[in-house]
């Protein structure tokens, strides 16, 4: 039996943690990353096709144009989208994708009428535990500026409002407790009968 991969759509605010969830499962060999797509600068450390594929304004209206796109949106001022070149084939092929996306993009993967996106999907939602603790992550990162960490928590705030919208939502702990309860909802996904072709 060959089941369908498993399309692991997971969202949260800037400093909820999901990157970190998605990149050790990742690491661990449990599913592969989807690449997105941003128009932003790197940061110190970051590769392209490692973190993102970091494109100009002109290359990424381009995919868009050429209908590239599974989803993408414009957030903090920038420009991201995952290529349906990182998805759909993995699926297909029986491969677990996981994707770090934004509320914006997390209901274009949902509103996607490709049988192949429909029958792989499972959404998360990570949450802080307060706006106490997601401010205090959000400083600690110690790569933005006042102004910038005053832009992520105020849209943070707004993107926690969407959580209803999910299949699954996960109330961060300590980085030990949410990846054993991420990892977990995995494998219980991969348990299903439905995703078994009989």
């Amino acid at each position: 039996m060959k089941r369908t991969g498993i399309l692991f759509l997971v969202s949260g605010p800037s400093g909820s943690g999901k990157s970190t969830l998605c990149r050790r499962l990742e690491g661990e060999g449990e599913a592969e990353f989807s690449v997105s797509c941003t128009t932003r600068d790197p940061r110190e450390g970051e590769k392209h096709g490692s973190e993102y594929y970091f494109l100009s304004t002109d290359e990424f209206d381009r995919k868009v144009g050429a209908g590239e796109f599974l989803e993408f949106a414009e957030v903090h001022g920038n420009k991201y989208g995952t290529l349906r070149s990182e998805v759909i084939d993995r699926l297909l092929d029986g491969k677990d994708v996981v994707m770090d996306i934004d509320v914006q993009g997390a209901a274009q993967v949902r509103g996607c009428e490709d049988p192949a996106i429909q029958r792989a999907l499972v959404d998360l939602f990570v949450m802080p535990p307060d706006e106490r603790e997601l401010a205090a992550r959000l400083t600690g990162r110690g790569t933005d500026s006042e102004e910038v960490i005053a832009l992520r928590l105020k849209n943070a705030i707004e993107e926690m409002a969407h959580w209803p919208e999910y299949r699954y939502r996960l109330l961060s702990a300590t980085r030990e407790e949410d990846y054993s309860r991420f990892k977990a909802l995995l494998v219980a996904e991969r348990l299903r009968v439905s995703r078994l072709d009989s």
